[in-house]
């Protein structure tokens, strides 16, 4: 469960950083780029991070509101 609690406190680091500065880190993420926030994660962590910020970001449909 180690791994787990790890990807999680990434997520929330990217997280709190607002929602633009996520649709960047996410690109930086797809194009293989490291971040600070993912140092020392390994690949398949590193992936899961980017799996799970896609679906946390879904919401949003590319913009930073919800609303229409």
């Amino acid at each position: 469960m180690r791994n787990h609690s790890r990807v999680d406190e990434c997520i929330e680091r990217l997280c709190q950083k607002g929602c633009s500065q996520v649709w960047g880190d996410i690109d930086a993420l797809e194009r293989g780029d490291s971040l600070p926030e993912t140092d020392g994660l390994s690949g398949v962590e590193r992936r899961r991070v980017l799996a799970e910020l896609k679906t946390v970001m879904a919401v949003y449909k590319g913009r930073c509101s919800i609303s229409s």
